[in-house]
């Protein structure tokens, strides 16, 4: 039985910009190149990624030597041959966007308390064109437990914390940023528009959202959105589906709105609302 029935009474990649006008070609496809190897598991080789981003080869062995001797990007060797990932300069950056956020700042603290007060991971996501970013963790101390995924960026559709931020947007928005093809993860994900807006109508009467094996089996997870804040923030509780039950949910709900409130009260307080 789904959390949602229980609950209630009887790697896809941005697009980027074909502006002509706007864009300057080079730093288009600097900026895709990074994208690209930012979703990847392991390193690609120079073959690799300009057969994936449909560059000519010279373009790009151009650029990752640049971006590689800037310390954007670092090259690996094993037994096969060398490849390329994301190196520490893109790290540096995205902790300085960490650092200079004042809804992450105000909700370390937050977290922290929420980990500690319900016992399982908790996450800070925030909405990017159709996907959640993952932005900071709390990791349970249980054994079996949900890992961290900062840095990650899934499907929004796919989540507790995606749907929950595609609640506090209207349907005619959340229609054009995901379009009418939405990806499987698991057989448990939504893959339908009109079953989507129908789990967001749930998700605003209720006050949270509710997700289930949606993009990893064995898991389920509660998010409540962070109201009157600029970019769709949200926050989440995974927990193992064997330890989840309808009053846990529900614990888990409350708990985590009364979270979002604190965070939204400091927040006003430093003229973010």
């Amino acid at each position: 039985m789904s959390i949602d029935r229980m609950t209630q009474p009887a790697a896809a990649k941005p697009s980027a910009s074909k502006n002509t006008e706007t864009e300057v070609k080079s730093a288009a496809r600097t900026i895709e190149l990074l994208e690209m190897l930012a979703g990847e598991t392991r390193p690609l080789t120079l073959s690799e990624i300009a057969s994936r981003l449909s560059f000519p080869v010279s373009s790009v062995h151009q650029l990752l030597r640049t971006l590689v001797s800037r310390g954007w990007l670092a090259t690996t060797t094993d037994g096969v041959g060398g490849g390329y990932t994301i190196g520490v300069r893109a790290l540096m950056t995205g902790m300085s966007f960490l650092e200079r956020d004042p809804v992450v700042q105000a909700m370390k603290p937050i977290l922290t308390m929420l980990r500690e007060e319900l016992g399982e991971t908790i996450h800070l996501a925030r909405l990017d064109g159709s996907r959640m970013v993952y932005l900071v963790s709390r990791e349970s101390e249980h054994q079996l437990r949900a890992v961290s995924r900062v840095g990650q960026a899934l499907p929004a559709h796919a989540t507790g914390l995606g749907k929950a931020a595609l609640a506090a947007l209207p349907d005619e928005e959340v229609q054009q940023r995901l379009g009418e093809t939405l990806v499987q993860i698991t057989p448990h994900t939504i893959d339908s528009m009109p079953e989507l807006l129908a789990d967001l109508a749930l998700t605003r009467r209720r006050g949270y959202a509710a997700e289930q094996e949606e993009n990893t089996v064995g898991n389920a997870c509660i998010a409540v959105a962070i109201p009157d804040v600029p970019g769709h923030y949200a926050v989440s509780c995974s927990v193992p589906l064997m330890r989840m039950t309808p009053e846990r949910a529900s614990t888990i709900a409350q708990t985590l709105q009364v979270g979002v409130r604190m965070a939204s009260n400091s927040l006003a307080g430093q003229g973010m609302r």
